[in-house]
């Protein structure tokens, strides 16, 4: 009981600031340019600030785990090539892109240390989880929604160097690169510098979530309910079922365990929305897979950490 409770708290808010930013579209409090800029805004300024915040402060000497890392790395990895190979069943090729990312993309920069802590009272492995798979996430991303661009024909040496040129460019990517330089050099952070960084994190999720709401269209949703119950379905249990006996199999305990049923398991991130929107997409099935899974994750993962208990495992 104690789980689901946290899984509602941690799920709940989040659903409800999508309808607050749908019922705020209705009466005409935000309009269509409003909704974009905001849009823009998160994706350029709050996002890469969270990320960095995330990964600038922690002392990775002091936790890190090779084996650990390169399992969340290779499970990213594996999830990815899965998801592309069934994208390839859907008819309409415009979605290809937002049905990868929104398929294998986890909230983990978000909720993943919240719920470590709420089980365990410390952040554990959540940011070495977050190491292995985080930057992965951002860098294919940008990668798949560039080369799935609605429109986009074939793959040619333009189309390569705009990809490569939109990932070295990548605000979510020199946030996250930034945060590893920061923490590897060791460097102080100032309590100003640090709470302004701070400030400006902690409007990337509302805004976010609102400005998702608000683009949200429910019979464009409706319209491509196949693809966004089938992502959400491989999301919440489809990964977590291929990967935890594996995982499990590999000796991985505990936190480990919480760590990576997060990464596999947890709804998919704001973020994806907010890429797609701002690379070229449409972003209805990527919003749509985002409600989903916001609003299923807390029983699939209250069930998940039963299992894993049932069985000693955590």
């Amino acid at each position: 009981m104690d789980n689901l409770i946290f899984s509602l708290n941690a799920t709940v808010p989040v659903f409800l600031l999508m309808l607050l930013g749908l019922f705020l579209k209705k009466i005409g409090w935000l309009d269509d340019g409003f909704v974009s800029k905001m849009n823009t805004f998160v994706f350029k300024v709050p996002l890469p600030a969270l990320l960095f915040s995330d990964l600038a402060t922690v002392d990775f000497s002091q936790v890190w785990n090779m084996k650990f890392v390169l399992f969340c790395f290779g499970a990213t990895v594996a999830s990815i090539l899965i998801v592309s190979g069934i994208s390839c069943l859907w008819k309409d090729k415009t979605i290809r892109g937002e049905f990868i990312q929104s398929s294998y993309r986890s909230s983990a920069a978000l909720l993943g240390i919240a719920f470590i802590q709420n089980i365990y009272g410390t952040a554990g492995m959540a940011p070495l989880m977050i190491i292995g798979s985080v930057p992965l996430y951002n860098i294919m991303a940008v990668l798949v929604l560039s080369l799935f661009r609605p429109g986009q024909e074939g793959l040619d040496r333009k189309v390569l160097k705009q990809t490569f040129r939109g990932i070295i460019t990548n605000p979510i990517i020199l946030g996250i690169a930034a945060g590893l330089a920061w923490s590897a050099l060791k460097l102080p952070m100032p309590y100003i510098l640090e709470r302004t960084v701070d400030n400006v994190a902690a409007t990337a999720t509302p805004l976010g979530l609102m400005a998702m709401g608000a683009s949200f269209d429910i019979h464009k949703a409706f319209a491509k309910a196949k693809p966004a119950v089938a992502a959400a379905f491989i999301k919440l249990i489809g990964f977590a079922a291929l990967f935890l006996p594996i995982a499990v199999h590999m000796g991985f305990r505990k936190e480990e365990l919480v760590a990576i049923l997060v990464m596999l398991g947890s709804a998919t991130t704001v973020s994806s929305f907010v890429m797609a929107k701002n690379m070229g997409h449409d972003g209805v099935l990527s919003s749509s897979v985002v409600m989903l899974t916001t609003l299923f994750s807390a029983f699939t993962l209250t069930g998940w950490l039963y299992i894993l208990r049932s069985m000693g495992l955590i």
